[in-house]
């Protein structure tokens, strides 16, 4: 089968390599009608994150199953698929808690889903069918495809935020992640939301998506003007980043005894947010998304209309353009790049 494979950074190539195969009984085989390249695939693109030379990448599968294994009971050939970034069994300690990135008996994809198939383990605890009357709905698919990471991962921002019906929601980060954070803030019913970032074309999206202010800076003049249209600082901060920049920024922007929920994935040098959200007894809460806790209400949601995170996918290429995909967005020409499998 073809895959998207990394050679070094700046460098994906896309190569012939062995079919997945049914290695345990619970596994199954997806053939990949739909993925993504996912801001985080930019880290080790960049060279900033170590990645195993030769590896296929990708984590964001949505397809057909193909083959079944014998234990697995919840899934047929022909299923039309959704999975999070990370495998879980549904039964450990950590699942049962609805932390299935911890699960004691899975963890997250070694094998790639920038490819033409795909084995996933623990099949049963770890994949979400597409009901059958939307499986062929194109349309309904590519506003599915960011519940394999993105939506989710910006839902759990906005849960470990506190994010209620009546507040005010400051959401950092301009990518895929924040976006869906400005989505998932109005989910949840906040009032006002906030959107920080430095790309204009990207804050009219945050717009698209439900901010009702936006602010194009960075820095302490971000926090400046933050402060200001929150007369000191907002309860509920969604840091959506993970550099030390945007954590200082969350830290300074949040009112005392307030909440920052974090899932930028964490690239730090230093640790100088901390002290500054001590004195002013702010509580972090965050860590990589349980995307398979959040599958199934926010797939509901999806099908009944009411929400819509397709807008962060706004370059689509086939198999064979990953290369150009990875291109884009690491020259910030593209928000997030839809990756569909070839008619």
């Amino acid at each position: 089968m073809k895959a998207a494979v990394y050679h070094g950074e700046g460098d994906i190539q896309i190569e012939e390599v062995e079919d997945p195969e049914i290695e345990n009984p619970e596994d199954v085989i997806i053939r990949i009608t739909h993925t993504c390249i996912c801001g985080s695939d930019l880290w080790f693109y960049r060279g900033y994150q170590d990645e195993e030379e030769g590896s296929v990448v990708g984590h964001e599968p949505m397809g057909i199953v193909e083959e079944v294994g014998e234990d697995v009971v919840s899934l047929e050939e022909g299923d039309r698929v959704i999975s999070p970034f990370s495998m879980s069994c549904g039964e450990c300690e950590f699942c049962r808690k609805g932390i299935h990135t911890a699960c004691k008996n899975a963890g997250f994809f070694e094998s790639g889903a920038q490819a033409e198939k795909m084995r996933i383990e623990h099949a049963d605890g770890t994949l979400v069918k597409v009901p059958e009357r939307y499986k062929d709905n194109e349309k309904v698919l590519e506003k599915l495809l960011p519940l394999t990471d993105v939506m989710g991962t910006g839902h759990h921002a906005a849960v470990c935020a506190d994010v209620s019906a009546g507040d005010t929601a400051v959401v950092i980060g301009d990518g895929a992640v924040g976006l869906c954070a400005v989505a998932a803030s109005k989910r949840l019913g906040a009032e006002r939301i906030i959107a920080v970032g430095h790309h204009e074309d990207r804050l009219e999206v945050a717009k698209e998506m439900g901010a009702t202010d936006t602010v194009a800076a960075r820095g302490e003049e971000a926090v400046e003007k933050v402060m200001e249209l929150t007369n000191g600082g907002a309860n509920h901060i969604l840091e959506c980043v993970g550099n030390d920049s945007s954590l200082e920024q969350a830290a300074q922007m949040a009112r005392p005894g307030g909440k920052i929920g974090y899932v930028g994935v964490p690239h730090l040098e230093s640790g100088d947010f901390v002290q500054q959200m001590f004195y002013k007894n702010v509580a972090l809460e965050g860590g990589p998304a349980p995307v398979r806790e959040y599958l199934e209400e926010l797939m509901e949601d999806v099908l009944q209309g009411t929400l819509d995170p397709s807008p962060v996918l706004n370059k689509t290429v086939d198999l064979d353009g990953v290369p150009e995909g990875y291109e884009a967005m690491d020259n910030r020409e593209a928000i997030k790049v839809m990756v569909k499998a070839s008619e």
